[in-house]
């Protein structure tokens, strides 16, 4: 049984997916949920799904090896980044080597790196009058958004859409492809 462990910021919708997707598999489940922010709802996604969930700060993660060791101890096969806004330590990229992967809401190189996520990278396309986006599945490396591409899928931007309309098309990108592209790396 193959291990996952996520890190998410917020909501934590597609650590859910994910969640659930794998919950009714049985070559890999999520085996832990981190997150670094003590608030964040993908807390209570976590409880009601009966998935350990924990936060950590800033210093646990960049200063120490404090998640680096709860990370050894979960064992993962795969570390995946969900809405995960934190710029990866080196010494776990090290640990890990092409075993962190990350979904970007939009179609990478385009609207990546610091400071780009959520609405902002919408608000991006639609600004750009980009008549098509999508996500970006990549593994992470020591910069934002710039490792090697395993996925993309596109959808188009209609010249009406609003940034929530981007945002609304993205999410269902998300939630169709991300878990089959993570059931793939992990086979």
């Amino acid at each position: 049984m193959k291990r996952i462990v996520i890190f998410a910021s917020g909501s934590g919708s597609n650590a859910e997916n994910l969640i659930k997707y794998f919950k009714s598999k049985s070559n890999a489940t999520v085996t832990l949920v981190l997150t670094n922010n003590p608030h964040a709802k993908v807390l209570d996604r976590c409880k009601k799904l009966d998935i350990s969930a924990l936060s950590f700060n800033k210093v646990a993660f960049t200063k120490t090896n404090d998640v680096l060791n709860l990370l050894k101890s979960a064992q993962p096969d795969l570390i995946i980044l969900a809405g995960f806004l934190w710029k990866f330590p080196e010494q776990i990229l090290k640990a890990y080597p092409n075993k962190v992967i990350n979904v970007h809401p939009a179609l990478l190189p385009k609207f990546g790196g610091k400071g780009m996520y959520g609405i902002r990278v919408h608000d991006a396309v639609v600004a750009n009058k980009e008549t098509e986006t999508g996500i970006t599945i990549h593994y992470v490396n020591e910069n934002y958004d710039e490792g090697a591409t395993i996925f993309q899928a596109t959808c188009p931007v209609l010249s009406t859409d609003s940034s929530e309309d981007v945002a609304a098309k993205i999410h269902e990108l998300e939630m169709e492809h991300f878990p089959i592209i993570v059931e793939k790396l992990l086979s």
